[in-house]
């Protein structure tokens, strides 16, 4: 089976849900951006969860991408992408 693809970005994106994961002192932190844009008229503004443990805010990324079916990207300036969750890339 094929395994999924995130492409990784420098800042939020407009059109896909954002995963930002960052370390501050010994803990690792992520975040969940959903854009206004993609909430159908839901959300006035953009949305940012509260910060929580990366593999939270990964489980929560996917679980609001598939909901309004939109794509996931990642800012991750600490290199905390855990191999298992798939393939971080950047385009070319």
């Amino acid at each position: 089976m094929a395994r999924n693809r995130f492409e990784q970005v420098d800042e939020k994106q407009d059109d896909a849900v954002t995963l930002s994961l960052w370390r501050a002192d010994d803990h690792m932190y992520g975040t969940v951006t959903v854009p206004s844009a993609l909430s159908g008229g839901k959300l006035p503004t953009n949305l940012t969860t509260d910060k929580m443990p990366v593999k939270d805010a990964f489980r929560g990324a996917i679980q609001l991408a598939n909901e309004i079916k939109a794509p996931v990207v990642v800012i991750d300036p600490d290199s905390l992408w855990q191999a298992e969750w798939g393939d971080l890339y950047r385009p070319v």
